[in-house]
């Protein structure tokens, strides 16, 4: 460190005025036990103006979110949020680096699993285990934040990955939600002989790692088996996705799947089911409300293909607590910004959120006023899974996996596509 000589009680003064603002500056960086509000008190007292920079992935929801910044920039007059949303494959690749040096991404989103454990490795998140926000929140939703005991993210949104399907579609042709997997496929070749395409997918991007959740959601012996596969205690050569795959190649090679569905992007496999030229689109819950805005005279519902027989399933469907809210440690802010997500988990906020947005919420006593939002809470009875995908934590382990479906639907046997993503998975064993 390099010494200054000291002179004059003039430095002397100014450098025990410095020291007592470092220990200021220190204490409103403690992990988990600032106040929020207190900070923002203290800083409506200086008179100086603070912004916070808000990142996420989810551009649909800006209009919403403006309004809901408007509201709390009037009740905190002092503390600004400029929010910066990017496309979520985007948002998983490049987020990590944005937020490192603190200078965006006060507040900021993440994905449960791989990018949840590379961003915890990484030292970004603040431990907000001593938040009394967190009693807002409906505890079981918001365990998959935690990390080595600490609450270091709280998720905000409740999805349900299964599934989408065009209710009027059944009911003309007098179809239900099968139980089995003979009554998928008996079910998709009804939908076919009618001049329907029964399942949009899409094949390019999101379709993989959506439909592989209630695809391997019955198929898998344990809930934690891709945890195992990691540890090197399983393998994707196994049945469970050995059979997983075949059942993939199975639904592509009977014409159940629209044509090219490999080289379909989500928005133009999204159009066919909102045309109803597609009687299921291979998404989830976070759908129903863009489908609606689009076509109002849909009516929609969720099912999950059973790919083992009735008296087998284990699980009805898949959900997953998202949008995974945080404050990042390298902000120069942080009581600030607990302030914005303490904010955010209000009830009568998180209803304005979920009403508009049309998203299910992990918030507590949330009361939601559309069809969309009550059709997803449904599902808060049935026996669901947590997305299997997200339980895979490394990336490289994840993108292999869903290659393979990838590959299957290109025309490899889904035994040599295995063999193929175990190898990579075998290059980032867990030691």
């Amino acid at each position: 460190m390099r010494k200054t000589k000291i002179r004059g009680g003039f430095l002397i003064a100014s450098l025990t005025v410095l020291s007592f603002l470092t220990a200021c500056a220190s204490s409103s960086n403690t992990s988990g036990t600032s106040s929020p509000a207190a900070s923002a008190a203290a800083t409506a007292a200086t008179g100086k103006p603070v912004t916070i920079s808000f990142l996420h992935w989810r551009g649909e929801d800006v209009n919403s979110l403006n309004g809901l910044i408007t509201k709390f920039q009037t009740e905190n007059p002092n503390i600004k949020v400029e929010m910066q949303t990017m496309p979520s494959e985007q948002y998983q690749s490049t987020a990590q680096a944005k937020l490192a040096d603190g200078s965006v991404g006060d507040v900021f989103t993440s994905f449960p699993g791989a990018q949840f454990e590379a961003l915890s490795k990484a030292g970004l998140f603040s431990d907000l285990s001593g938040e009394k926000f967190l009693s807002n929140f409906n505890d079981t939703l918001i365990q998959v934040g935690k990390k080595d005991g600490k609450q270091v993210a709280v998720p905000y949104q409740l999805v349900y990955n299964d599934p989408i399907y065009n209710v009027k579609l059944f009911q003309k042709l007098n179809l239900t939600p099968p139980k089995d997997w003979e009554g998928f496929l008996a079910l998709c070749e009804t939908l076919k002989k009618n001049g329907l395409i029964p399942i949009a997918f899409a094949g390019t991007d999101i379709g993989p790692g959506q439909f592989m959740n209630t695809m391997v959601m019955n198929n898998e012996p344990s809930a934690d088996i891709f945890t195992k596969v990691e540890a090197g205690q399983a393998k994707l050569t196994d049945e469970f996705w050995v059979k997983t795959l075949t059942q993939f190649k199975e639904l592509n090679d009977k014409g159940y799947l629209q044509p090219d569905a490999l080289g379909t992007k989500d928005a133009a496999a999204g159009a066919l089911f909102i045309q109803e030229k597609a009687a299921i689109l291979a998404s989830g819950s976070y759908q129903l409300a863009q489908n609606k805005k689009q076509n109002p005279n849909l009516e929609q519902k969720l099912l999950a293909p059973i790919t083992v027989a009735a008296d087998q399933a284990k699980f009805e469907g898949v959900h997953t607590s998202t949008f995974m809210l945080a404050v990042n440690s390298k902000s120069k802010h942080p009581a600030e910004a607990k302030k914005f997500v303490e904010f955010l988990s209000r009830k009568e906020i998180a209803a304005t959120y979920a009403n508009e947005t049309g998203q299910n919420v992990t918030v507590k006593d949330v009361q939601y006023t559309s069809p969309e939002l009550q059709v997803a809470t449904e599902w808060a009875s049935k026996k669901t899974l947590f997305q299997p995908r997200f339980s895979i934590t490394n990336a490289d382990n994840q993108k292999a996996v869903t290659n393979s479906i990838q590959a299957v639907l290109s025309g490899k046997s889904p035994q040599d596509a295995a063999k193929e993503a175990q190898a990579i998975i075998e290059q980032h064993l867990v030691k």
